[in-house]
């Protein structure tokens, strides 16, 4: 089985683990590189555009390049795509950011003027509006160079994916983890989306094995909030959704979905919240309400529109 994923340290560590995770179910897998335009441009993100780093994973998946494509959720575009089913959403890890500073100092503790770099506007937008008077650069790059710019003295601290450092082996250089009430993570952060051709029916079986229904339940509930408020991956829009237990008036326990979004103003000056509890089986309708709410309460000024 071959599986279709970027080079980077990360992206082949994610689908090296998911290869593991068939092999040892008895479908032998194999890693298969694809350079997507994400890998061979240094600008910014928001200017490439959406699907930087997953249009030539799909295209290679359709021209049967590779059986299985694997991607960070978070990256794909909202709309979906004909021909590719999305074979599992395996258990995510830590959705939250992380923080990695000089001198080990938590994000109150940099003084004003620090600079920190992050590739996000999201995350950009919810700091600036912390108050603390940091200054935002943009950054680009892998985990390693990224990380390279705070020990260099080149950066005060940077902003990142916890899950990313985590599945690399390198969660020992977080200062702080996040608390999502500071900044709310991308829709999907933490995720991983494991595709294949739709009509390929026992892949897709296969594929089933490596489900988590709880993770693709917040995955869903999060991304129908991104593509009800029609922004895209690079919006400045956090939402995290999660299975929680809650008790009934006879005093059962049973599964919900709470979920919570954030829009916020690229410069930080407006921040927009709302969050709703609902069926776990409702989870893009849940999306698609808390987004309605996010609409009223002004959301569609702070948004660019995207895929």
């Amino acid at each position: 089985m071959r599986i279709g994923t970027r080079g980077s340290l990360l992206a082949t560590t994610q689908a090296q683990g998911v290869a593991d995770q068939l092999t040892e179910a008895g479908h032998p897998a194999e890693l298969v590189i694809i350079s997507t335009a994400g890998d061979t441009s240094t600008a910014p993100v928001a200017q490439i555009g959406v699907g930087v780093f997953t249009t030539a994973i799909r295209l290679a998946l359709r021209e049967g390049e590779c059986d299985v494509a694997i991607h960070s959720y978070k990256d794909l575009p909202t709309a979906p795509e004909d021909g590719i089913a999305m074979g599992a959403v395996p258990p995510r890890v830590d959705s939250r950011d992380a923080l990695v500073s000089r001198d080990n100092l938590v994000l109150g503790e940099l003084p004003p003027g620090s600079v920190i770099g992050t590739s996000s506007p999201r995350r950009a937008a919810q700091l600036r509006a912390l108050g603390l008077g940091l200054e935002i650069r943009p950054l680009r790059g892998n985990l390693d160079s990224r990380l390279g710019k705070v020990a260099s003295g080149e950066l005060d601290a940077v902003v990142v994916a916890r899950a990313g450092l985590v599945r690399i082996g390198r969660a020992d250089v977080v200062t702080e983890a996040l608390d999502p009430l500071v900044m709310l993570s991308a829709p999907a952060q933490g995720a991983l989306a494991v595709e294949c051709r739709s009509d390929d029916a026992e892949l897709v079986r296969i594929l089933a094995e490596l489900d988590d229904p709880s993770t693709r339940a917040a995955v869903d509930a999060e991304r129908a909030v991104l593509a009800a408020l029609e922004a895209g991956c690079t919006a400045p829009v956090g939402a995290l959704a999660e299975v929680v237990d809650s008790i009934d008036e006879d005093g059962r326990i049973f599964a919900e979905l709470s979920l919570r979004a954030v829009v916020a103003a690229e410069d930080g000056s407006e921040v927009i919240r709302a969050s709703v509890v609902g069926p776990v089986d409702q989870a893009a309708q849940l999306g698609k309400g808390l987004a309605a709410e996010l609409l009223e309460l002004g959301a569609a000024a702070l948004v660019p529109k995207g895929p």
